[in-house]
């Protein structure tokens, strides 16, 4: 559907300033022709209803600003302000179900008491986009403040919300963007980087699953090559042991690998030579990843 309307008002902000903005911006929006840089820069838009009722679709009021504008008690449900300024605006207690907020500027936002489930973020911030781009370590650092303080006033607002789980996401994101801001080859990067790996700033238990099977299967290839000590004699992988022999020989190891992680040593196999090198190094690794998930999964519970 082609633009009739004439919407040079909007765009070079002579109608922000009228007292019926909240109305004529109501009207303009159900003529379904999308939005398209409009100034709504410092507009009181207070209780406005830009709810497209009757369609599966939300309204678009795309690439425009609305820089410190005040949508507080707003109905913006499925409205999609793809592309638009929302810096510092205000969308307390405003609905938001099913949003668009993609490539949009959201530093300084307010979306306390804001309903926000299955709105449409984006994987990252603007800031976070244009920090990869700077050209100076100074401009970088200063994207990448912004850009936790975004995820971090994002988290907050989630939490508050009961919203956890994207709460969770947005943590991981606020704790990314404060390493980024780390000196490079950094010991505290460096951790930082491994926390992350490990389990996701604590947010992600199943990633230490995987590593401890993981850990578990080293070891036992470790053990099945170096050998173990089974019942007073030593066993390990050999070209003369039939094929059938070697997998007992590495059930075996992995069977030790297990027990030995878990730091269970019923002592039926015992570590030899070199082993016991091994046999220490996955003791110590195993009692701290068992107790790594079990601080993690306890902060998962019992939010």
């Amino acid at each position: 559907m082609k633009n009739s309307l004439n919407d040079t008002p909007w765009r070079d902000g002579t109608l922000k300033k009228s007292k019926d903005i909240v109305s004529l911006l109501e009207e303009r929006v159900k003529t379904s022709i999308p939005i398209e840089g409009f100034d709504l820069s410092s507009t009181n838009l207070e209780n406005i209803n830009l709810v497209n009722h009757g369609s599966s679709t939300g309204y678009k009021l795309n690439n425009s600003d609305f820089y410190k504008a005040n949508l507080k008690n707003s109905h913006c449900f499925k409205v999609d302000f793809s592309g638009s300024s929302l810096m510092k605006v205000n969308f307390e207690n405003a609905n938001l179900h099913f949003a668009n907020l993609t490539n949009c500027n959201l530093l300084g936002c307010n979306f306390k008491h804001a309903k926000l489930e299955n709105v449409i973020w984006d994987k990252e911030v603007i800031q976070e986009r244009k920090a990869k781009e700077a050209k100076s370590r100074e401009e970088m650092i200063d994207y990448y403040q912004q850009a936790e303080e975004i995820y971090r006033s994002l988290r907050r607002t989630m939490e508050a919300d009961g919203l956890f789980e994207t709460a969770g996401l947005f943590f991981q994101k606020e704790m990314k963007m404060r390493r980024k801001q780390m000196p490079a080859y950094s010991l505290k990067r460096l951790l930082s980087k491994i926390v992350e790996i490990s389990c996701g700033y604590g947010e992600r238990p199943l990633r230490i699953v995987s590593i401890s099977m993981l850990v578990i299967l080293l070891f036992s290839f470790l053990f099945f090559f170096s050998g173990i000590s089974y019942l007073g004699n030593t066993i390990s992988f050999s070209i003369d042991n039939s094929l059938s022999e070697n997998i007992n020989v590495f059930f075996n190891s992995l069977y030790f690998s297990i027990v030995t992680f878990t730091t269970l040593g019923y002592g039926d196999i015992t570590p030899v030579g070199i082993s016991k090198v091994f046999t220490s190094i996955e003791a110590l690794l195993g009692g701290f990843i068992l107790a790594l998930f079990v601080v993690v999964f306890v902060k998962k519970m019992t939010r």
